[in-house]
C-alpha cells in the first residue's frame, strides 16, 4: 500500500483528531506569540469542526511566552522561574487562542493537565469526561501542560507526549504533530546531506527511534525523538500519527482531505480493538457488580451503558476509574469496564434512578454506573 492511500483512509476518515503544535512555531523561535500562524491553525481547526469532526488542541508555548513577555532571552533553570515564566505567558497564550477561534466561529476552553491527572484513575476520567463534554457541545479545548505547578515534567517532560496521552485520553482516530521540520529523515538533515525523507512507517518500529537525535531548539524542550515515541504511545489506543511541517499551506485541511504530507506513522491496531484488549486483559481488578437480568440484557444484547437502577450488588473495594467486572445474576462475568463511582458510592446506587443521585451523595455526576464507550464485553451468549 502507498503512502498516500494509507493517508487517505487514515486521516480521511479521522473523526476525531489531536493536534499538537509545537513551541518553536507558536512563538516564532522565541520571538513573541505569533498571531498570523495562530489565526492561520484555528481557521483550519473551524474549518474541520464545520466538516463534522472532533478536534482537541495541545499547544506549547506558554513558557516561551512568559520569557519574551519577562525579557528573558534564555530559558532559565530554576524550576520556580519556569513557572512563573509559565503563569505569565499561560495569559497570553489562551487569550490569542480564545480570540482566533472566536473569530472562526467557534468556542474554545483552555485546559491546564500534568502527567499526573492523567496516571490517578480518578483524574483520568474526570478529565476525559470533561474534554469529552467539550467536544459534545462543539467547543474547542486548547490543552497545555499545567507548567505552573509540575516539577520534573517542566525539566523533562514535552507536549508531544501530552499529545499522546490525550489521544489515548479521548480516543483519538489520529495524532498530528505540527513541528518546525518536514517531517522524519533517516538523519538529520542538517547534519547528513545523505539522509532521507521516511514518507511512512509503523508506529513503534525501533529502527524509528535510532534515526531520531535530540533536542531541536532552544526554545522547546522536545525534538523528533520524542515525536516518535509520541506515536508509539498514541499507537497503544489505536491512533495515526501524522508529523508535519507546522508552516506547510493549509497542511491541517489537506491532510484531512486525503493529501500525504509529511511522515505518517501507522497504528497496527484499530481504536476500538486497542482499548478493548486493554480492559479485557485487564488483571487489576478491584471488585465487580451484579446486575438484574433486564441489565444484563441490555449490556450484552443492546450494547447499552450500565445503570445503577440495573445492579443488585456491589463487591470489592474499587475507585472511580478502577476496570470492574460486570456480573449476571448467575455470577457469570458478562463485561468489564471503567467504574463511575466508588464502591461505596455504587453500593448506595444499587436500584436507585439517576433523580436520586444527588440526594444520596450530595452531588450529581455521571447516570452510568460504566458508559458504553468504556465496556467492553468478555461474554456474549447467555
Amino acid at each position: 500500500m502507498t503512502s498516500n492511500s494509507f493517508t487517505s483512509t487514515v486521516l480521511r476518515d479521522a473523526r476525531r483528531i489531536v493536534v499538537k503544535v509545537g513551541s518553536s512555531l507558536v512563538t516564532n523561535e522565541g520571538r513573541g506569540l505569533d498571531e498570523q500562524a495562530i489565526g492561520e491553525w484555528c481557521r483550519q481547526l473551524a474549518a474541520l469542526v464545520r466538516d463534522g469532526r472532533e478536534v482537541v488542541m495541545v499547544s506549547s508555548g506558554a513558557i516561551a511566552e512568559g520569557m519574551k513577555r519577562l525579557g528573558w532571552t534564555s530559558r532559565p533553570k530554576e524550576v520556580n522561574e519556569l513557572q512563573a515564566a509559565a503563569a505569565v505567558g499561560q495569559m497570553g497564550l489562551a487569550q490569542i487562542y480564545e480570540t482566533k477561534l472566536r473569530e472562526n466561529g467557534l468556542g474554545s476552553a483552555q485546559v491546564l493537565l500534568t502527567h499526573a491527572d492523567l496516571a490517578d484513575r480518578e483524574r483520568y476520567l474526570n478529565g476525559r469526561s470533561t474534554l469529552l463534554t467539550l467536544l459534545g457541545l462543539g467547543v474547542l479545548p486548547v490543552i497545555n501542560e499545567n507548567d505552573t505547578v509540575v516539577n520534573d515534567e517542566i525539566k523533562f517532560g514535552d507536549n508531544d507526549t501530552l499529545g499522546a496521552l490525550v489521544a489515548n485520553l479521548v480516543e483519538a482516530d489520529a495524532l498530528v504533530i505540527l513541528t518546525d521540520q518536514k517531517g522524519l529523515y533517516t538523519a538529520d538533515p542538517r547534519k547528513d546531506p545523505a539522509a532521507t525523507f521516511v514518507h511512512e512507517a509503523q508506529a513503534g518500529d525501533p529502527a524509528l527511534e535510532a534515526m531520531a537525535g535530540g533536542a531541536g531548539s532552544s526554545i522547546g524542550r522536545g525534538g523528533m525523538i520524542t515525536k516518535i515515541l509520541a506515536a508509539k504511545r498514541a499507537a497503544a489506543s489505536g491512533a495515526s500519527t501524522v508529523i508535519a511541517w507546522g508552516r506547510e499551506p493549509d497542511a491541517l485541511l489537506r491532510l484531512a482531505a486525503g493529501e500525504s504530507i509529511g511522515t505518517l506513522l501507522v497504528a497496527q491496531t484499530a481504536k476500538h480493538q486497542a482499548r478493548k484488549r486493554w480492559m479485557a486483559d485487564h488483571l487489576q481488578m478491584r471488585g465487580s457488580v451484579t446486575v438484574d437480568a433486564g441489565a444484563a440484557a441490555k449490556v450484552r444484547g443492546e450494547g447499552k451503558s450500565l445503570l445503577p437502577i440495573g445492579m443488585t450488588a456491589v463487591e470489592g473495594d474499587f475507585s472511580r476509574g478502577d476496570v470492574i467486572a460486570i456480573r449476571d445474576p448467575q455470577g457469570l462475568e458478562l463485561a468489564r469496564g471503567l467504574a463511575n463511582y466508588s464502591s461505596a458510592e455504587a453500593r448506595l446506587l444499587c436500584r436507585k434512578p439517576s433523580s436520586e443521585f444527588e440526594r444520596l451523595l450530595g452531588y450529581a455526576a455521571e447516570p452510568e454506573m460504566v458508559h458504553r464507550d468504556n465496556l467492553v464485553l468478555t461474554r456474549t451468549a447467555g
